[in-house]
């Protein structure tokens, strides 16, 4: 029998009961021949035939045939001879059951289909239900009604798909981003970023990573030679507003002047310069500290004390500084925002009355699933706004809060303001390209009334007075050679006019102008670089409310400034007179560029430009067509590197902030690392690295501090001179006396030193060099390098981290989690004899997990039972580690140790980490957060943190002539590289 025969038979016979039989092929009446003379077992016809009879017969084709034979002998006529009336009774009810099944049985939408000949069925039917006979059509309809019903309850109708052209109209796109926008904040500057660069979802934004095309060497020019542009608007603003002794008295619980000038610094007070201050939580210096934060005080009022105060703020700073600020001004009463009444279609337009309304014959209800046509009826509605500031805030979400006690009012400005940030020394000079002083109106506007701010300013006299001078000082700021040239923070308020305007029609690089630097005095131009901007013209109506809601609603629309263009006689001529919606209040402030070290002074400085919201991209096309290089989040943290600065939050593991992101890169490494295949993956266990994707600062402080107290400077001079075995059982001997210690003495948290005396003084110890330490660098009197002076330091400094700058000696590259380690006395003679030596190497290790892991992947069960077994006394295990590499998973609980034991990762230490100061054959003492090849030095460099104590201990223990030098290793190397550290203050 054929395979499309038994597929056929088989679905023939699916719902037919046992009973009924077909036609048989020759080897089943060979088979029936066997058992003549019975019946079937369930009571159907008898297949039982003579011998005789069956000689007669002409043979059949073999296979089941469908239908009748021609020739009769596919059924058998004789009657059987008795029959069972129970087998009988239930063959015949199975086939009866089977015939009402297939009758009842529907297809299709409706279920009357099933009651009509196949013949008489149409597709139609589906969809008009006249095409039924009479008898079925009220039966139709209540069951078409009845599956819609329920369809509508189960699952949300989902309309056609839209044309492209559809979904690409303003009001139909609007609604798109607006929807995409409830769980991260776009910037204004989204969309223009999205087609251009990688974007990334971070603490709670989508923001752009890095640019789709190469632009590093670029980019980097640009910050050298003539600017980059970084839209810094997820930076959030929290302003205090109150009398200035009792901000002042607050906001002192949490800065200390150890650590450099505070909210209460002269020039910061008076509003002429931006500051810089790390904050720490109330009366906790130096320890729990927050993070860093800007702040700017808005000039002085004349007869006034009231005074107002922004603090910006990177966002994840923002959940521990916020509720800080709330408790240190006592501001626990919330100001609800006022509740906007919603306008209906109704009440916008309530010139038709009911009874006036014309009699139209009412429209047939749409069916779901179905287009429809926009109608005029539509747009009668308020259309879709464009979400400005913060969409995924709750319109009942307090931003306000006050204290009755001390008067102060706190108000969360996040999103409310744009902020760009223009680096490179030519960054004056596109601000002065794309920017220009707002003119003043005419008379006959200042005499008419008008709603928008600047004729209601125009009216007052000495503010135009004080415009006219501010404009002059921006004019002067063009002459200025280098952006690095003027004082840092230096603060500058101006009103211009809305740079689309002056829009250029092709791309132009803004370069200094050399008769315009002519034209500007000398003598001003020296005054400015000398002393800044003047303290009257740093105010700004930026600072107002009403005048920034003002400006934001009252902008003038692309689609209206194209209009306005079109009218003009002569074709790309600048619009004359100028709309009066187009004065926009800004605020130029000064950003340092590096301040610490000897070398490239000034590198990265330039200016941030803050602007009301809703401007946003009206001010980004022009300063992107003044040539400018644009960055993302990845150039940030470059720009931070090339200045030797920290970086928040990935270079302040002290600050909550920074624990959290450690913790989030450490299971993305991990992740990334797992999803290799097992045969690509580093083995860091024979490489010597504990820590490949994170880095344990407590216990590298612990255990320095540990050695340093117990007299652990002579121990580490015998441990660089012994082999790495005494060192590891030398430890083991610290940690266990450490467990007892900490029973008696609660562990105390690390901290950064951030005390500027104290880093001078280290950074004297280490003798400052050019970055790869060809020329010494005079600092001033330092006192002599000795053990009481190093006592009496780490008697207060004891458990703290420094900030240093590493520059390799000869090639390399350091990378992310580099380890900085101590030279030998053999290393250091080594460097002294060829100076491009590119350093030592590490020994292999072994990996002792290596076994346990394949054992486990064999046989689960047979891995847990050794691993249990290998936990008793006397157990001589080959897969143990021996005593320069100690196994922290073997402990004396049994289920314990199989958990660790199931676990392991191939390559990785399981926790908790042996110890990580002599766990190589050079001793630990940091390690790196930031590494790459520096454009500037033309070396690699790195910046990281290391151990105050083991710091000073290898101090100590070098030469003079060598001393401040250090070993780097990356995490996937075992060579060893000669690098020059540097505390920059």
């Amino acid at each position: 029998m054929s395979a499309a025969k038994v597929k056929m038979r088989e679905k023939k016979m699916r719902n037919q009961p046992a009973s009924v039989q077909y036609s048989t092929s020759t080897l089943n009446e060979d088979r029936n021949a066997q058992n003549r003379g019975d019946t079937s077992a369930t009571g159907g016809p008898s297949d039982v035939q003579t011998s005789a009879e069956r000689q007669k017969k002409p043979p059949h084709q073999s296979g089941w045939v469908r239908g009748h034979h021609n020739d009769g002998g596919g059924y058998a006529k004789d009657m059987p001879k008795y029959i069972t009336a129970g087998l009988f009774a239930r063959a015949r009810a199975a086939e009866v059951k089977a015939m009402l099944k297939a009758v009842t049985k529907t297809t299709g939408s409706s279920h009357v289909f099933g009651a009509l000949p196949k013949h008489m069925r149409r597709r139609a039917m589906s969809h008009n239900t006249k095409r039924l006979p009479r008898r079925l059509r009220d039966v139709a309809n209540r069951m078409r009604e009845k599956s819609l019903q329920a369809g509508s309850k189960k699952k949300k109708e989902q309309a056609k798909n839209k044309s492209r052209k559809a979904r690409r109209r303003h009001g139909n796109l609007l609604l798109e981003f607006n929807r995409r926008q409830r769980k991260n904040i776009w910037l204004e500057t989204h969309i223009w970023h999205a087609k251009r660069f990688h974007m990334v979802k971070k603490w709670g934004y989508c923001l752009g990573d890095r640019p789709t095309y190469k632009c590093y060497r670029p980019c980097y020019r640009a910050m050298s030679s003539h600017c980059l542009l970084q839209d810094l608007s997820y930076y959030c603003c929290i302003e205090l507003q109150g009398e200035e002794d009792k901000l002042l008295s607050a906001l002192s619980q949490m800065t200390s002047k150890q650590a450099g000038p505070t909210f209460a610094a002269a020039l910061c007070l008076s509003g002429c310069r931006q500051g810089s201050v790390t904050v720490y939580r109330a009366g906790q210096f130096p320890s729990q500290p927050l993070g860093p934060v800007t702040f700017l005080w808005r000039p002085r009022t004349q007869g006034s004390s009231h005074r107002q105060l922004w603090i910006w703020a990177h966002p994840t700073l923002k959940q521990d500084l916020l509720p800080e600020l709330q408790a240190v001004c006592q501001c626990c009463e919330a100001v609800l925002p006022p509740v906007l009444p919603v306008v209906t279609p109704a009440e916008a337009n309530p010139i038709l009355e009911p009874e006036s309304k014309p009699e139209n014959p009412p429209e047939a209800k749409q069916i779901p699933g179905t287009k429809r046509k926009r109608s005029s009826k539509d747009a009668d509605g308020p259309p879709a706004k464009k979400i400005l500031g913060d969409g995924t805030r709750l319109p009942t979400t307090p931003v306000t809060w006050k204290s009755s006690s001390t008067g102060i009012v706190i108000n969360d400005l996040t999103m409310e303001m744009v902020r760009y940030r223009l680096i490179g020394p030519q960054s004056h000079s596109v601000l002065a390209e794309t920017l220009e002083a707002a003119t003043a109106c005419d008379e006959v506007d200042k005499s008419q009334a008008s709603t928008l701010w600047w004729p209601q300013h125009c009216k007052d006299q000495s503010n135009m007075s004080l415009h006219q001078q501010q404009a002059d000082v921006f004019h002067i700021l063009k002459g200025v050679y280098s952006t690095g040239e003027l004082p840092s923070g230096t603060v500058l308020g101006l009103t211009v006019d809305d740079p689309r305007l002056t829009l250029p029609t092709k791309k132009v690089k803004a370069l200094p102008c050399v008769k315009r630097a002519q034209e500007v005095d000398e003598e001003k131009r020296r005054e400015l670089m000398l002393r800044g901007v003047p303290a009257h013209c740093c105010q700004s109506f930026l600072w107002e409310r009403s005048v920034r809601d003002n400006v934001t609603d009252n902008k003038i629309s692309e689609q209206e400034l194209n209009r306005m263009r079109s009218e003009v006689l002569v074709p790309g001529s600048r619009l004359s007179p100028t709309p009066l919606q187009g004065r926009v209040p800004i605020l130029l402030v000064h950003q340092p560029g590096k301040q610490v070290g000897h070398e490239m002074n000034s590198w990265g400085a330039g200016f941030d430009l803050l602007l009301p919201k809703g401007w946003g991209m009206a001010f980004w096309v022009p300063l992107v067509y003044r040539g400018v290089r644009i960055g993302g989040l990845n150039m940030s943290l470059k720009h931070c590197q090339n200045k030797a600065a920290p970086h928040f939050p990935h270079d302040y593991p002290d600050c909550p902030a920074g624990v959290r992101l450690q913790e989030e890169q450490e299971t993305e490494l991990l992740d990334k690392f797992k999803r290799r295949p097992p045969a690509k993956r580093t083995n860091y266990i024979k490489h010597g690295c504990l820590a490949p994707f994170c880095c344990p600062w407590q216990q590298l402080a612990e255990e320095w501090e540990l050695l340093m107290r117990d007299g652990g400077e002579e121990r580490k001079e015998d441990s660089q001179i012994q082999t790495t075995m005494q060192t590891d059982s030398v430890m083991e001997k610290e940690m266990t006396s450490q467990e007892d210690i900490a029973v008696t003495r609660p562990p105390s948290r690390f901290t950064v030193l951030r005390d500027r005396k104290s880093l001078r003084l280290l950074s004297g110890w280490c003798r400052p060099t050019t970055s790869k330490g060809q020329r010494p660098v005079c600092v001033g009197e330092v006192p002599p390098l000795s053990r009481s002076a190093v006592t009496s330091f780490l008697a207060a400094h004891g458990m703290s981290l420094v900030w240093v700058r590493l520059s390799l000696f000869s090639k390399g590259k350091p990378e992310f989690h580099a380890m900085l380690c101590v030279p030998t006395a053999e290393d250091l003679k080594l460097l002294g004899k060829e100076q491009g030596n590119g350093g030592p190497q590490e020994p292999p290790h072994r990996d002792p997990f290596k076994s346990r892991i394949k054992r486990r992947k064999k046989d689960p069960k047979k891995a847990a039972t050794s691993a249990v077994s290998s936990t008793k006394p006397g157990c001589k295990g080959s897969d143990l580690p021996s005593a320069s590499d100690p196994d922290p998973t073997t402990s004396e609980d049994p289920q314990s140790s199989s958990q660790a034991s199931s676990d392991l990762i191939l390559g990785l230490w399981p926790d908790p980490l042996p110890s990580v100061t002599s766990h190589c054959s050079r001793v630990t003492v940091g390690w790196v957060t930031q590494g790459d090849f520096s454009l500037s030095s033309g070396c690699g460099e790195a910046l990281g943190f290391v151990s105050v104590a083991g710091l000073l201990s290898t101090l100590l223990n070098q030469p003079l002539e060598h001393r401040g030098k250090l070993l780097l290793r990356n995490p996937n190397s075992l060579n060893y590289r000669f690098a020059k550290i540097s505390i920059e203050v």
